[in-house]
């Protein structure tokens, strides 16, 4: 090698970051089969007659603090009582 080359730093190895890149990356895969079971489960309540679009709101709105939820269907009822609805 001559004097005027460069050379490149050898890679440097952080096994903490090494392992907490490794564990989300199996989460992600975890989340992904999981998705998979969650669209299978909407499927099948769709093809028994349930609705999955209202599946997912009730999901979503059991997952809220039930204070949060008040409000939040007190200000809809609010908006919709503005519109006439």
């Amino acid at each position: 090698m001559s004097e005027h080359q460069i050379q490149s730093p050898a890679p440097v190895r952080d096994p903490h970051l090494a392992q907490l890149i490794d564990r989300i990356e199996r989460l992600e895969e975890e989340k992904q089969t999981l998705m998979v079971d969650i669209r299978e489960i909407y499927a099948e309540a769709k093809a028994k007659g349930y609705d999955p679009k209202i599946m997912r709101k009730v999901v979503s709105l059991r997952r809220q603090d039930p204070a949060d939820r008040a409000e939040t269907q007190a200000l809809l009822d609010t908006y919709l009582a503005a519109l006439g609805l």
